[in-house]
């Protein structure tokens, strides 16, 4: 495994596991614990994801101390403001049954969410939460808010893949001390990412999966990575990344496969935008807002 050290002296893994869409409960805490057999400790969550609480139970049931582990979770647009994202906070703990986070994330760039980081400095002061960052935040949105605030955001994840590569916004993130965090590194195989003919070209010539060379390439950008699955060859094998290295010319052809635009989240899209506050329907997080 590589670790990474955030801007504040965190070290952080360089590969993740993540469980969006592992609606299941008892799929979920399968699947995590599968992920910490073969060594994962890195885990990433959501309150949206409704599946904290089964995350929670397969690092307690793992038997491995607490502090071995690196659990990240987020705050929705329900929860921007600075009293939200308090209440939020405590709520996640609570579904996690954890005592702290290593990772808080704002979710989206939407709402208050300058109230919102005031909470998280507030909640990362008092050592509540080792780190605190943003997620799916545009370089502009992550200069305003690093320049109005005292503590930076230490991570954005974000949606980042060979058909979208992001390298101005990632010069910003190195300029602002950001680690980038791919969520969806695969793309979700989305416009034939699997069986593009030049990743299984590389992937052929190494003797490994295009999943493998998406993942690595990646890895060799600096960008921390958290891939997802629920089969266990493929946790397993999304896991196997250290022991090979792409040269300069396969670097240099992954590059010509990148599109300039998301394949699966637009924030500057007007119709993402109220797609993303159509979640507001949903019936918990209705409630969860009238609190």
């Amino acid at each position: 495994m590589e670790y990474r050290i955030l801007s504040n002296g965190v070290r952080m893994p360089m590969l993740g596991f993540g469980v969006f869409q592992v609606d299941d409960p008892a799929v979920c805490e399968w699947v995590v614990g599968e992920a910490i057999e073969t060594g994962y400790r890195l885990f990433d969550t959501a309150m949206t994801y409704r599946n904290e609480s089964a995350l929670g139970r397969a690092v307690h049931q793992s038997g491995i101390p607490r502090k071995e582990f690196f659990i990240t979770t987020k705050a929705w647009i329900t929860d921007m403001g600075y009293d939200r994202t308090l209440r939020a906070f405590d709520r996640s703990l609570q579904e996690l049954g954890m005592d702290y986070l290593d990772l808080y994330l704002l979710h989206m760039p939407f709402g208050d969410y300058y109230g919102a980081w005031r909470a998280m400095e507030r909640l990362y002061r008092e050592g509540r939460v080792r780190a605190i960052g943003v997620s799916n935040f545009s370089a502009a949105r992550l200069i305003d808010l690093s320049y109005n605030f005292e503590v930076l955001p230490m991570v954005n994840q974000i949606e980042l893949h060979v058909h979208y590569q992001r390298e101005g916004e990632l010069a910003v993130m190195r300029e602002l001390g950001v680690q980038p965090q791919a969520w969806a590194p695969f793309a979700e195989g989305l416009k034939g990412t699997f069986t593009d003919p030049v990743l299984t070209d590389i992937a052929r010539r190494l003797g490994k999966t295009t999943a493998q060379v998406m993942l690595r390439w990646n890895l060799q950008r600096g960008v921390a990575v958290i891939p997802k699955s629920v089969h266990r060859e493929r946790i397993a094998e999304n896991f196997d990344v250290w022991n090979f290295a792409l040269d300069a010319e396969e670097m240099a052809r992954i590059a010509t496969l990148d599109k300039g635009r998301p394949s699966m989240l637009d924030v500057d899209d007007p119709a993402e935008v109220r797609r993303l506050y159509g979640y507001l329907e949903n019936p918990v997080l209705t409630t969860l807002k009238q609190q």
